[in-house]
């Protein structure tokens, strides 16, 4: 059964999702509005996901994905370990989307993403020639976050 997949981090990645999801097929760029990419998990170890941020947005790829795609996405996003699954209105220039998104479970504390990760999420923003600005804002603002979190 055709789902649609909601993907703002590492999953942006074309080659990486090729891999991972043969059979997933991108459909439509869009944005997700009033909502901000942070990163979560160890302290130095850490992932992306999203959190409602009024006047923000962040760059999507909407994937169609079928069910073994899913399956090979839930172990890829440790879920319902440390993701869960919610359902999204994402805004393309042709229409609102609704579709399926992970978004890290709330218990996880602010963290350092490897610089390999945010390569992989990079590469993902130029496969899909995105913006960089919000990738750039979101390390800018987890590194003051992060700061403020361990200076407690």
């Amino acid at each position: 059964m055709n789902k649609y997949y909601i993907a703002y981090g590492s999953n942006l990645n074309l080659s990486q999702m090729s891999a991972r999801c043969p059979t997933a097929v991108p459909y439509a760029k869009g944005i997700l509005q009033n909502q901000e990419l942070i990163y979560r998990g160890e302290p130095t170890n850490s992932y992306a996901t999203i959190r409602k941020k009024e006047g923000s947005y962040i760059p999507i790829l909407i994937w169609i994905i079928q069910d073994s795609d899913e399956k090979a996405l839930d172990l890829y996003e440790n879920y319902p370990a440390l993701y869960h699954k919610e359902s999204i209105l994402a805004e393309t220039s042709e229409a609102a989307i609704e579709g399926m998104v992970y978004i890290m479970n709330q218990n996880e504390k602010p963290g350092k993403p490897s610089p390999s990760y945010i390569e992989i999420i990079r590469q993902g923003y130029q496969d899909n020639s995105f913006d960089l600005n919000p990738l750039e804002q979101s390390l800018v603002f987890n590194k003051l976050e992060l700061d403020k979190y361990e200076n407690k």
